[in-house]
């Protein structure tokens, strides 16, 4: 729902498959199939999206989003994950973690003219601000940028005590993969490259 109001209406089937690469280097994208567009009102569609881009701007993920060089909108969520009983109010430090709420949050950039669509949900995580925006303000870095976090910036962000990028960045062609994803020197590529290659 998020690409398609990015895109003005306009639908897409959803696919996993970028490109499929044979061994002998041939290359073959599946077909791109369209769908016929939601008939929504340009002026409604550039209000939602004015809206969101307030969340990045003075809202929910303001600081998640201080100090990108791109413009993004976003809308952060949080969805109970275990009823509370009338009257009682809602404590995580009393929880068990699995019964915390969950930590939602949907993007869209550049919001001039959105070309990314991102949503994350990490469980039991509590408010969309504090655990699932800042993972989608490193992947929207990421895609738009060519950029990796810092090392101390993942940890931060793993243990949910970070908004904004912190540390230096790194260009993503210069990571190996191995590095990001903990595995031991067997893959010897770098990270994948951004979407636009």
């Amino acid at each position: 729902a998020t690409a398609v109001l990015g895109a003005g209406g306009q639908r897409h089937v959803p696919h996993l498959v970028r490109a499929i690469v044979a061994a002998d280097g041939s290359r073959r994208e599946p077909p791109r199939e369209v769908l016929a567009p939601l008939p929504l009102a340009p002026g409604h569609v550039r209000a939602v999206l004015d809206a969101m881009e307030g969340v990045t701007i003075e809202g929910t993920s303001a600081r998640v989003f201080a100090g990108a060089p791109y413009r993004s909108g976003g809308k952060t969520g949080t969805a109970q994950a275990v009823a509370i009983r009338a009257g009682a109010r809602y404590d995580a430090a009393k929880l068990a973690e699995h019964q915390r709420d969950h930590s939602l949050y949907i993007a869209l950039a550049p919001i001039e003219a959105p070309r990314v669509a991102v949503a994350a949900i990490v469980e039991n995580a509590g408010f969309g601000a504090v655990a699932a925006a800042p993972i989608v303000r490193r992947a929207l870095d990421y895609l738009l940028l060519g950029q990796i976090p810092s090392e101390d910036d993942i940890v931060l962000t793993q243990q949910g005590r970070t908004a904004a990028p912190v540390g230096t960045p790194r260009r993503a062609d210069e990571v190996p993969i191995e590095a990001l994803i903990g595995l031991p020197g067997a893959i010897a590529a770098g990270a994948a490259a951004p979407a636009g290659e």
